[in-house]
């Protein structure tokens, strides 16, 4: 292998499984295609039985395909390294760390519950220094597991040295919400509850269960997406004016907003799973047919729940926030909904269109719709949409995940008391599901939900 001295070295643990090859390499790849500067020294390590060349492949092929330079994948391939590994030998595995070199990285990509069991195994034992932790989501299974980890991390490495990743942090649009508020002047003034009617952060995915019945069947659409991104999105969204964009300041003010929610005392909660349909042509089964899927968890596939932010700013706004599986149409919005005006002078006809701020997180674009004279009679108002196509950036949310570990900068990563917030606020919803006072209700695969929801 041709080490790089001084660059830092990425070890990626879990490196022949699915979140490694989707996601990992390819936003790496984008990466190191962007900063072609950049060096690294790349390992990978599981219990599979593998040379280095199958890590390689491995790599060219998911950096290729994830939109890589060629050049780029093949260098990183070239260098790579392959180490077999079982992170809950605690013999090996605390020895493996230990000879890492300073400033390395263990991206865990694992499940939870082994990655849990792999950092006991590294406590008393000497870590090299600026050792660094990447960690997958959900970080434990509920806020007492939550206090938990963050106890174990605590006493291996500070604060700063620990990534716990979500990739919502990483989209171009969740960090253009920032922009747009805060370097507009027309914006600002107006984004409070005087003027806001509503909220609604909405990831609606058309895909189904696509394999993932290990993981998602007992987790669900509120801890898979709801108790992390969306309410990630939603601290974004609401927090205070940063004096500056630093991992201090932003961090702080998430965690102020997301300590401040609430349960909605009126709207509370619903769920839903989908039953047999049709998504574009494709015919998808019963989720309860679904192979590896328990019926008796009685697992929701489309959850929402309306929270409240207890602050002068949000005060009596309802915040909605949605997300399933199997569903017709692949909505991913933040969706800001005003207040009409407080007098509309006597002579307007053909109602009033309401002014809506809307960020597309999928599309990467942005709304603003406004009441405008219409064009036949000039004092019918109508609706009309100004669109803006904010621009991807040319590096995966993975790969801007990954620079900030690499570099040391915890800003897009979720700090420990972020962390057990997200699990106070979804708990007493998780509470109430597990002892049947919400029904499950169902909708066919490919609508939009179910019928009474509507």
């Amino acid at each position: 292998m041709a080490a790089h001295p001084t660059a830092p070295t990425l070890v990626i643990l879990g490196a022949s499984g699915d979140l490694t090859k989707r996601l990992l390499l390819p936003g790496l790849g984008t990466l190191m295609t962007h900063e072609p500067e950049r060096r690294i020294n790349l390992i990978g390590a599981d219990r599979k039985e593998w040379a280095d060349t199958d890590f390689r492949a491995l790599v060219h092929e998911a950096m290729c395909r994830g939109g890589s330079a060629p050049e780029v994948a093949t260098g990183l391939a070239e260098d790579a390294r392959y180490q077999q590994l079982d992170v809950s030998d605690p013999v090996a595995w605390p020895a493996f760390v230990e000879g890492l070199p300073a400033n390395s990285v263990l991206y865990f990509a694992l499940p939870p519950a082994v990655t849990m069991t792999a950092c006991r195994l590294l406590e008393r034992h000497r870590l090299p220094e600026g050792l660094r932790f990447g960690l997958e989501k959900p970080f434990g299974n509920d806020l007492a597991s939550a206090q938990e980890f963050n106890a174990i991390l605590g006493g291996l490495v500070p604060e700063q040295q620990i990534f716990r990743v979500d990739h919502f942090l990483g989209k171009d649009t969740v960090l253009n919400i920032l922009g747009t508020r805060f370097a507009n002047r027309i914006f600002e003034p107006v984004w409070n509850g005087r003027d806001i009617e509503k909220v609604e952060i909405v990831f609606d995915e058309t895909l189904a269960l696509e394999g993932r019945a290990g993981y998602y069947d007992r987790a669900g659409a509120m801890i898979d997406m709801i108790q992390s991104h969306l309410l990630l999105v939603m601290a974004v969204l609401a927090m205070e004016e940063p004096n500056r964009i630093d991992h201090v300041e932003l961090r702080d003010l998430m965690a102020h907003i997301l300590r401040a929610t609430r349960i909605h005392p009126q709207k509370l909660s619903r769920r839903a799973r989908y039953t047999a349909g049709q998504i574009e042509g494709r015919d998808i089964p019963n989720y309860v047919d679904e192979p590896g899927v328990d019926a008796s968890l009685m697992t929701e596939t489309l959850a929402e729940v309306t929270l409240e932010i207890e602050s002068r700013r949000w005060a009596g706004v309802p915040i909605t926030l949605r997300s399933g599986k199997a569903l017709g149409d692949g909505r991913r919005l933040a969706v800001l909904h005003f207040r009409p005006v407080a007098h509309l002078p006597e002579g307007f006809t053909g109602g009033m269109p309401r002014n809506i701020l809307l960020f597309d997180l999928g599309a990467g674009r942005l709304e603003m719709r406004v009441a405008t004279n219409g064009e036949g009679d000039k004092l019918s108002l109508e609706e009309t949409v100004f669109s803006a196509e904010l621009g991807e950036s040319p590096v995966r949310p993975y790969g801007e995940i990954l620079a900030g570990i690499l570099d040391g900068n915890p800003l897009l990563s979720v700090r420990g008391d972020i962390a057990e917030e997200c699990w106070r606020i979804v708990a007493p919803i998780i509470e109430s599901w597990h002892a049947g006072e919400i029904p499950l209700d169902e909708y066919a695969a490919g609508t939009s939900g179910p019928e009474i929801w509507h």
